[in-house]
């Protein structure tokens, strides 16, 4: 059997940072990917010759200086067609048909929503510096004296007592659909440390999400490491209390002195049916945690020469449902995200993603079906709540209909099946801050050598994940010696 250092299960983001950091560091990696794309949510895919992302649309905090800007030059990133969001609007939200602008940077956000809520100017001056001090000492996740405590308190309850506008509250609520906004369990930090990156700058890619995951390969490969698409893990073999071999498509076997799973904690535990190391009680525990929810995407192809490009997200929404993360039957949509694609030339777009929530209840019924197999109900479904997006962004948009050219769709059915997101969360294990401790979880499986990396341990998204990576990684090189790689506190 072909012997690694290392085997990670999964080309996701998570799973290709590790691949990154470990090649760099020397180690033997096989990266084993079930699909014939790599990159998990950051892959992409053409319709008529328009490429479409499926989980990327923008990040933050990629400035200089700013944290996601070293992460990404250490991953050799930043040589990418990244491209700023407007300075002025990174975001607008729409609220019952009005708009509020978000501007980047701290001061120019505060005072660009006070000239909106004058009465509100000292609220939003301590809101932004809060924001502003978690943004600062976001390394301080890397130091071994870190500070939970904003893990430990209720978002929704920060912001009741911070702004007494309820409209502002709104306002500073709506760029939501970047993490989901529970009244119940949100943790102050994921809230606060996702604005804050999105508020010290916006970006997007020009090419779509699939270039970060071919950059990672490209360099994955040059430091030697392996990496196989079409290859399915299938079993996890445990002998002494240590995980010895990965099988993989029901028949080929590798084995390696570590075992990183980019997937979800439950989906790995399944491929250890029998374990001396995992008990019963962790396994029940894992199994029963909550996910987010998912989200359904319309993937709008445009007539050429149509709409012009916006160089800002919108997020519109209606009515007082932002933050009830809840799973309502017979609920309309109430929000939605607008994401334009990058032209390759000139000043219009050619394609628009429009991302509304979906709980997974909604598509539970086809759970057992595949890709292409799920029946005319399935499409029909599909095709009525691509109808209604269109029609709740129409309010912003009104002459949009008359320049489609073609309507794709995704639902959690179709992130499960292409990137074997658990039930197609959008966010990963749904944080609680009534009870951290179950619901953030540590690289460390209860096999030694075994570990875990991705959105569901701590925070999600692309910054999230690429902290996480580092995390996991500690663990097999040590900390300190990659924290010095990063130049953090120097």
């Amino acid at each position: 059997m072909k012997q690694y250092d290392v085997i990670i299960i999964g080309s996701g983001l998570g799973g290709l940072e590790c691949g990154y950091i470990l090649s760099k560091k020397g180690y033997n990696v096989c990266i084993l990917e079930q699909n014939h794309q790599l990159g998990g949510c950051l892959q992409t895919f053409k319709r008529s010759g328009t490429i479409f992302d499926t989980g990327f649309h923008f990040v933050g905090a990629l400035d200089e200086g700013q944290f996601l800007h070293h992460l990404f030059n250490y991953f050799n990133l930043l040589d990418l067609p990244w491209h700023r969001l407007d300075e002025e609007a990174y975001a607008e939200v729409v609220l019952d048909g009005q708009s509020f602008n978000l501007a980047s940077g701290f001061d120019r956000f505060s005072e660009t929503l006070a000239k909106d809520f004058p009465h509100q100017r000292k609220q939003l001056e301590t809101y932004t510096a809060f924001l502003r001090e978690v943004g600062t000492h976001i390394g301080n996740s890397f130091k071994p004296e870190q500070n939970t405590s904003l893990f430990e308190q209720s978002a929704y309850a920060y912001l009741q007592r911070t702004i007494d506008d309820p409209l502002l509250r709104k306002v500073l609520s709506g760029s939501s659909l970047t993490m989901e906004l529970c009244a119940e369990k949100l943790p102050l930090y994921v809230f606060a440390q996702i604005n804050s990156s999105f508020i010290q700058s916006a970006w997007r890619l020009k090419g779509g999400g699939s270039l970060i995951a071919e950059k990672l390969t490209e360099n994955i490969r040059r430091m030697g490491g392996t990496i196989l698409t079409r290859s399915k893990v299938t079993r996890l073999i445990e002998e002494s209390g240590k995980i010895t071999t990965v099988e993989y498509n029901g028949e080929e076997r590798i084995t390696a002195k570590y075992i990183i799973s980019n997937l979800h904690p439950a989906e790995t535990l399944t491929l250890i049916p029998e374990s001396r190391c995992i008990r019963k009680i962790y396994r029940k525990r894992i199994s029963n945690l909550s996910n987010t929810q998912g989200t359904f995407t319309t993937h709008l192809r445009l007539k050429p020469n149509t709409i012009h490009y916006l160089n800002r997200n919108v997020f519109i929404h209606q009515g007082d449902s932002l933050w009830d993360c809840h799973y309502h039957p017979k609920k309309k949509i109430s929000s939605a995200l607008v994401s334009f694609q990058i032209p390759q030339k000139g000043k219009y777009t050619l394609n628009i993603d429009i991302l509304t929530p979906m709980h997974w209840e909604e598509v539970s019924k086809w759970a057992d079906t595949t890709i292409e197999h799920r029946g005319d109900d399935y499409k029909e479904f599909k095709q009525r709540k691509a109808e209604a997006s269109i029609d709740f962004i129409s309010q912003r948009f009104p002459g949009l209909k008359d320049q489609i050219a073609g309507v794709y769709t995704s639902t959690p059915l179709t992130y499960r099946d292409y990137t074997g997101t658990w039930k197609g969360s959008s966010y990963g294990i749904q944080k609680d801050y009534n009870d951290m401790l179950q619901t953030i979880l540590a690289p460390q499986m209860p096999v030694p050598n075994l570990l875990l990396t991705g959105q569901n341990l701590n925070l999600h998204g692309i910054l999230g994940v690429s902290m996480t990576s580092f995390f996991t990684c500690a663990k097999i090189t040590g900390l300190e010696e990659l924290v010095q790689d990063l130049h953090l506190f120097n």
